[in-house]
């Protein structure tokens, strides 16, 4: 076979390999076939259109992506943002909602073909960790709001979050026991199974012991515990999705949403993988894949597709060596999708929702939200805003919030940087800041400035007034002002004047000023700025030590 034919995460495949990778796909699929169920009824999608997706995504992914052990499918963090967009189209299961999903996943497949094909994965270094901590816990309790009625039994009521919840209350008293022991009984066997070894297949055995008590002690019928139904084998039908061009105004916010979250969830799953494993910079590579795998698993009926990290840690935790893995996965699946979905008729949705209300745990990353707490007060608030933002107003809105607060942190901390002043360290030549715990001096009439960013139109004049300040605070008359450039990485126009600015001021009190440890970048800068020009180019130091001997009264 031509080399070209062979998909890249298969060209170096040696026999040795096939053990691993077929014990890899029997672990996958017993935890892809009750999640990739469970999604798709998430996304209001016929359950055996989860597997399909599945199937689709693997085979697109096995023949274009770059990772050995990179699995993708149907996933729960965007399957609610399809199922309310479709659902503002059209009720569920009703042709105007197929349409509408199927337009939605075929222009999401096809943002990120374009993405891919223009390199634009860096787009997912937009949101800080926080933030997506924040907006993943969101997504979290948003699944598991819509999954309580389903859990205990009650009819779903309301569109928001905060709807559902009230009808949760009002409903609680009619709740049905059979639906709520089926799902804790299902938690406590996916739990424990995890806790065990997480290569156990819990949600498997939960939903075919589930199953198989609901047919056994007939509960759909006289307990009134609600179940999947008839289930359709063979391809899902598209008859009934005629897509028109009238709701492309509607999805394509909703679209944008999905695809910004797929890029975060594609390059965290890749990060968590390791460069050793998955080749670095194959982000949009596989951007591109999923893509395309997105767009096929629409045309035939099913629905948009993403990473899926559980599936990843699921193929790498047990060795999966290709994705021959996946493939294997997928192969299993196709016929279990296509001639035996008719078992599924008895399976209690309240299994289902259980399965998603413990995928939803481990998206809510409590552990994560107590280390950015010690770490910075802060930027927990900013996880928190998204959090609130994404679980009780909208995904949409959460993300796009959670964009602008993750960039207004960022600004705002380069728009007040930090800074401090510099001391000898004693009986040395080096200068330290002079907070760092170690004995410093000061040289008599010298202060030495250092400024932790760049100098830009945001901050120059913050910057200014703090060296001002720092003069203004200092014990005895200043005669020199020393710049310690070292960590300062540009200067832009706005801030070679509020420099120049500082120049004369500073003269205006007799202090002079030097620039120690500039970058050859920031020359450019202080050069074609005519910085230089009113400060000298002898005032311009390869260190600090230098620079103080040069202005000061130091030995």
């Amino acid at each position: 076979m031509p080399g070209w034919l062979v998909p890249p995460t298969l060209r170096r495949y040696q026999a040795s390999f096939i053990g691993a990778d077929l014990f890899a796909a029997l672990a996958l699929v017993a935890v892809a076939l009750p999640s990739q169920l469970a999604t798709a009824r998430l996304a209001g999608m016929p359950a055996t259109t989860g597997l399909f997706a599945f199937v689709v995504a693997t085979l697109v992914y096995g023949a274009l992506g770059t990772g050995t052990s990179f699995a993708v499918g149907a996933d729960s963090t965007i399957a609610p943002v399809l199922a309310s967009a479709a659902a503002s189209i059209g009720a569920v299961g009703s042709a105007r909602f197929a349409s509408a999903m199927l337009l939605l996943s075929l222009l999401v497949g096809g943002l990120l073909v374009v993405a891919g094909a223009l390199r634009l994965g860096w787009i997912s270094e937009f949101l800080s960790q926080p933030v997506v901590t924040g907006v993943l816990a969101g997504i979290a309790i948003e699944i598991v709001v819509r999954e309580l009625p389903v859990v205990l039994g009650l009819p779903p009521r309301g569109t928001t979050t905060v709807d559902r919840l009230r009808g949760v209350f009002d409903d609680l008293a009619h709740a049905n026991g059979w639906a709520v022991g089926i799902a804790l009984g299902a938690l406590i066997i996916i739990a424990g199974g995890r806790r065990l070894d997480r290569r156990l297949p819990g949600a498997l055995i939960a939903v075919i012991g589930s199953t198989v008590l609901v047919k056994a002690c007939g509960l759909d019928v006289h307990d009134g515990v609600a179940v999947l139904g008839t289930v359709t084998q063979g391809w899902p039908h598209l008859a009934s999705a005629h897509p028109a061009i009238s709701q492309l105004r509607d999805l394509v916010a909703p679209a944008l949403t999905i695809v910004f979250l797929c890029i975060a969830q594609t390059a965290a799953t890749r990060d968590e993988l390791g460069a050793d494993i998955v080749p670095p910079g194959a982000l949009d590579r596989d951007l591109l894949a999923i893509g395309v795998g997105s767009v096929g698993a629409a045309l035939l009926g099913s629905f948009a597709v993403d990473a899926s990290p559980p599936n990843t840690a699921i193929t790498a935790a047990t060795g999966a060596r290709s994705q021959l893995a996946n493939l294997a996965a997928a192969a299993i699946v196709l016929p279990i999708a296509l001639w035996a979905t008719s078992s599924l008729s008895s399976l209690p949705e309240a299994a289902l929702g259980a399965t998603l209300i413990y995928v939803a745990t481990r998206l809510f990353q409590a552990g994560e939200l107590r280390s950015i707490a010690r770490f910075d007060r802060l930027e927990l608030a900013l996880a928190l805003v998204a959090l609130v933002v994404v679980a009780f107003v909208g995904i949409e809105q959460g993300v796009v919030v959670a964009m602008l607060l993750s960039l207004a942190s960022r600004t705002r901390q380069t728009a007040r940087p930090r800074d401090t002043l510099l001391g000898r360290e004693v009986g040395t030549d080096h200068w330290i800041p002079v907070d760092v715990g170690s004995m410093t001096e000061q040289v008599p009439g010298v202060l030495v400035y250092l400024v932790y960013a760049p100098i830009w139109y945001g901050n120059a004049k913050y910057v200014v007034e703090r060296a001002l300040q720092f003069v203004d605070e200092a014990h005895g008359p200043v005669t020199a002002f020393v710049i310690d450039a070292d960590a300062i990485s540009d200067i832009d126009y706005t801030g070679i004047r509020a420099l120049r600015g500082l120049t004369k001021r500073l003269g205006g009190r007799g202090i002079s000023l030097a620039i120690a440890r500039a970058s050859h970048l920031v020359h450019h800068d202080l050069k074609h700025g005519a910085l230089l020009d009113e400060v000298g180019a002898d005032r311009l130091f390869p260190s600090v030590a230098e620079a103080v001997r040069a202005v000061g009264k130091a030995k």
